[in-house]
């Protein structure tokens, strides 16, 4: 799928969505659009998915009729988000228009179990 990373993302991110083709709004000359003119534009020139980390857009946007999907994130941290690429990767892979954003709980990494090791 065509992808585009809204501003509040991290570039880096667009080499880490697998097989999608990612662009940032950055790259396409949108950077400081609205989120209306994003969505109009980015859907004319083909993208199907817009990921954002703005949780309200779809509350902002009526996302009604529209040709491309939306999945936000609920963190824009490149370390929290890496660390839920799975299921990033899964909602665009299965994101299609609709009235509301497909959203993305990304939780923080938790920290790796210790156990301690006895000396006899």
């Amino acid at each position: 799928m065509k992808v585009l990373l809204d501003e509040n993302l991290d570039h880096a991110l667009r080499t880490l969505l697998g097989r999608h083709e990612a662009v940032t709004a950055a790259y396409m000359g949108w950077a400081g659009l609205s989120n209306g003119e994003l969505l109009r534009v980015a859907e004319e020139s083909g993208i199907e998915v817009l990921l954002t980390g703005d949780k309200t857009l779809s509350h902002e946007q009526n996302l009604v009729g529209r040709r491309i999907a939306v999945v936000a994130l609920s963190a824009v941290e490149l370390p929290i988000i890496a660390h839920n690429l799975p299921e990033i990767i899964g909602a665009i892979d299965n994101a299609a228009p609709a009235r509301q954003a497909k959203n993305v709980r990304c939780l923080r990494q938790r920290p790796a179990l210790r156990i301690a090791s006895s000396s006899a």
